[in-house]
């Protein structure tokens, strides 16, 4: 995959987005004829986030930490269980049906699966123009002639108006997806995931194509990913989520530079490195064990099960997200024992009396490609 290109743009200072303690939680029902409640998913517990126009803000963490449910808490496609959600300084939190359809053609979600995010029995042309329908912007041939521009726009062939999803790739379904989030020109364009479920070699089209159409429409992005090498690309900041919380923020140079949380830091140095000789000598931070369950998710500091620096007061203290060490206000980390540049985590052992203590708490010292214990 040729490397997408790394652009790094100064937000335009305004504030578009503001996340204030989000909150989701799924109840979870008893399979008895009673339908009791059992508890409940805590999917998004307390997520505090400020997005500008223009920027890119990337949010990443492992599979099932509450990034694909925040960004639906985003666009309202979930109602909160606590919280506040305020676009362009509208408390959009409570709003109706009725009264949320003009914020939607101001905030648009591109879908993570090009497959299952387009109706296989309709045509191309209806599925970009159904924005222009159900807005009442625009009908017959002017729908037409505008369905056509903005495929032209995302690399598509107008001519193909017609045709149905099944006839094309994935990475010009994903450009079918795109088309449609750009309909009614809006301000913000939540990523989940846009290039996840794409072929590698057409990876890099998708994300310079959205960094093109940002500069031209001075788009703002929230990009959804797992994969960190892309977000870097992507990204003017990046919030790495853990079990439905926040633990790092910063700008996406200094967060690859300057980690320094202990889960951050297990994640960067699980990211492929081009070069083998590089990637057969360093050493990675092996975290063993599993996500805790998010229905009943650890005391204090979430990752502490699993964290080579944990201490007592982990356990029961949550952090706060808030600079540390001689950090910049812009990067945050809830972490009490943040990492120190060139501190070697594969060597640390957590601090917790042996009845906290169990197997998952302990990072191992491993090279690529080595057995892991």
């Amino acid at each position: 995959m040729s490397e997408p290109a790394a652009v790094q743009r100064e937000p335009s200072g305004e504030v578009l987005l503001e996340l204030t303690d989000v909150v989701k939680h799924f109840p979870i029902r008893s399979g008895s004829l009673l339908r009791r409640d059992a508890g409940s998913v805590k999917a998004v517990d307390g997520v505090s986030l400020t997005v500008r126009s223009g920027e890119t803000l990337g949010l990443v963490g492992e599979t099932g930490c509450g990034k694909s449910t925040l960004a639906r808490c985003i666009t309202r496609l979930y109602d909160l269980t606590a919280g506040k959600v305020v676009f362009e300084g509208q408390d959009i939190t409570k709003l109706s049906a009725r009264a949320m359809r003009p914020v939607r053609s101001k905030v648009q979600m591109i879908f993570q699966d090009p497959y299952g995010s387009l109706n296989p029995r309709r045509r191309v042309g209806s599925i970009i123009g159904d924005p222009f329908a159900i807005h009442r912007i625009a009908s017959g041939d002017d729908r037409k002639r505008r369905v056509q521009e903005l495929m032209e726009m995302v690399g598509l062939n107008p001519e193909h108006y017609n045709r149905f999803p099944a006839e094309f790739s994935g990475g010009q379904r994903q450009r079918i997806g795109v088309a449609r989030a750009l309909a009614l020109r809006p301000k913000l364009i939540v990523c989940d995931e846009p290039v996840s479920a794409l072929d590698v070699s057409i990876q890099a089209q998708v994300i310079n194509l959205l960094a093109d159409l940002q500069s031209e429409l001075g788009l703002t992005y929230i990009f959804i990913a797992h994969d960190l090498s892309v977000v870097r690309h992507v990204s003017d900041r990046v919030a790495v989520m853990y079990l439905g919380k926040v633990v790092e923020l910063s700008p996406s140079e200094r967060l690859y530079h300057h980690p320094r949380h202990p889960y951050t830091n297990a994640l960067l140095s699980a990211v492929p490195v081009p070069d083998p000789d590089l990637s057969d000598s360093r050493e990675r931070l092996i975290l063993a064990g599993d996500v805790p369950s998010p229905t009943n998710p650890p005391t204090g500091c979430r990752f502490h099960p699993r964290c080579p620096k944990a201490r007592p007061n982990c356990v029961e203290d949550d952090p706060s997200l808030t600079a540390r060490l001689d950090d910049e206000p812009s990067h945050q980390t809830a972490c009490h024992y943040p990492v120190v540049d060139g501190e070697d985590l594969t060597a640390a052992r957590p601090q917790l009396p042996s009845s906290q203590r169990a197997e998952d708490l302990v990072a191992t010292r491993s090279t690529e490609g080595s057995e892991t214990s």
